[in-house]
């Protein structure tokens, strides 16, 4: 989201939600290249932590006037790959 208003609250929940998104990604690879079921099933579920946590990040920022649409579209995949995460963990177990 490049069109956030440029506060203090927005630059720090910005760089809360890099972290977090990117540990999505990072997570994800992790789990298809895990050496065991175990593994992979706690690598899933840290994935799907993450895409929640993302999702909070982005509840908490304060979008400019055009932007507000990106962000809720935004929240809306943060919570679909959530629910994507969480299937794949009931289905692991």
């Amino acid at each position: 989201m490049k069109d956030l208003s440029k506060t203090l609250s927005n630059i720090e929940y910005a760089k809360q939600l890099i972290r977090s998104a990117g540990s999505v990604g990072a997570n994800y690879i992790e789990a298809e290249e895990s050496l065991s079921k175990k593994d992979f099933f706690m690598r899933m579920k840290i994935c799907r932590k993450e895409a929640k946590e993302s999702r909070y990040w982005l509840e908490l920022t304060e979008p400019l006037e055009n932007s507000s649409q990106e962000r809720d579209l935004l929240i809306k995949e943060a919570t679909e790959l959530t629910k994507i995460f969480g299937s794949i963990v009931e289905k692991s177990k």
